[in-house]
């Protein structure tokens, strides 16, 4: 189980590094008009991540019930983060412009705060 909380720690980090370029390519889109086929892939490949991370967090969980409790936020973070990315997709689905652009900066933004209050509430 020590090697799951290694790659749960890790992704974290690889999520954070991710979501920081996910705000910064979603505002080129905008400053393009556009958003592109490529970034929606990415963000795709992001909810899968984040999806791993669930994972992962809910078997280190599994293993010590006990601390449920004290991670209560924790695992609402975790439940933020899931349902976020798809639900604005979906809202987003077939249109590409400019305030498409924000709104997917947007969210990524607070992915990103979310991913970081997450590691923070697990210390």
């Amino acid at each position: 189980m020590d090697r799951i909380a290694q790659l749960h720690s890790r992704l974290q980090l690889t999520l954070t590094a991710l979501m920081a370029v996910l705000v910064i390519w979603a505002l080129v889109c905008a400053l393009r008009g556009r958003v592109g086929q490529s970034y929606i892939g990415s963000l795709w490949v992001a909810q899968l991540l984040i999806v791993a991370q669930c994972a992962l967090g809910a078997l280190l969980l599994a293993r010590n019930l006990a601390l449920a409790g004290p991670l209560a936020l924790h695992i609402i973070y975790g439940a933020v983060a899931v349902l976020l990315l798809p639900g604005v997709i979906a809202y987003n689905r077939g249109r590409t412009g400019r305030g498409e652009a924000l709104m997917f900066a947007t969210i990524c933004l607070l992915l990103l705060v979310v991913v970081a209050r997450a590691y923070e509430t697990a210390r």
